[in-house]
C-alpha cells in the first residue's frame, strides 16, 4: 500500500512503486513506455543509477540509487509530473475524451489551485530503502516476476517481457534503461 512518507535518507538504494491513477492502465493506453525510458535516462544525468524495473500498463517499479543530495521524493514527484505531461499530450491526440474527463473529475481542489488539470499518478508513492544485498536481490526478483504473477499474464515467461530489467540480469540483454548490474555497481 502507497504511503505519503517522506524519505529522510539519500545517498541509498531504493525499491520503488509509482502507480497510475485508480490502476488505469495509463501507461499502455498512451503507449508511453518510451517515456518512462526518456525518465530514466534524465534521472542517470542526475546522478542516479538504475539497478532494476519493470514498466506495467499502469504501474512502475524501480531499484534505484540515488546520490548524496537527491531526494528519492523529490525525484519520483518529478518523475510522475514528467510523464504526467506526456501521458496527457498522448491522450488528448488519441482523442480519449471519457478517460481524460475522468482524470480531469480527480483532481482535487487544492491541486487545481496549483494548476494541476488531470490526475495521471495516484499522488503517493511506495518507497522502500534496501539495507543490503539481499533485499536489493529479493525486490529485483519480485519486479522481474511481476508480468507474470497474479492477475497478469503479460508474457508467457518474465524473460520476454520487453519492458524489464530481467533479460539484462538473466541473459546479458541490451536495454532501453541505463541499467548497471547493482552487484558490480555496489562493490565499486
Amino acid at each position: 500500500m502507497s504511503v505519503r512518507t517522506l524519505q529522510r535518507i539519500d545517498g541509498a538504494t531504493f525499491y520503488c512503486t509509482f502507480t497510475c491513477w485508480n490502476w488505469m492502465p495509463l501507461i499502455e493506453r498512451a503507449d508511453a513506455y518510451d517515456h518512462v525510458y526518456r525518465w530514466m535516462h534524465i534521472a542517470k544525468a542526475k546522478g542516479s543509477r538504475i539497478f532494476g524495473y519493470v514498466i506495467m500498463p499502469n504501474h512502475v517499479h524501480l531499484l534505484i540509487h540515488t546520490p548524496e543530495g537527491l531526494s528519492i521524493n523529490t525525484l519520483l514527484a518529478n518523475a510522475k509530473r514528467f510523464m504526467a505531461y506526456e501521458i496527457r499530450s498522448r491522450l488528448i491526440a488519441q482523442e480519449e475524451h471519457a478517460l481524460l474527463a475522468s482524470l480531469k473529475a480527480a483532481v482535487r481542489p487544492s491541486d487545481a489551485a496549483r494548476g494541476q488539470a488531470y490526475r495521471v499518478f495516484m499522488p503517493s508513492s511506495d518507497v522502500r530503502e534496501c539495507f543490503d544485498e539481499a533485499m536489493i536481490q529479493q525486490k529485483l526478483e519480485y519486479i522481474h516476476a511481476n508480468p507474470v504473477k497474479g492477475k497478469w499474464t503479460l508474457a508467457e515467461n518474465y524473460l520476454d517481457y520487453p519492458h524489464s530489467s530481467a533479460g539484462f540480469y538473466e541473459r546479458g540483454d541490451a536495454s532501453n534503461a541505463p541499467l548497471e548490474n547493482y552487484q558490480i555497481a555496489l562493490r565499486a
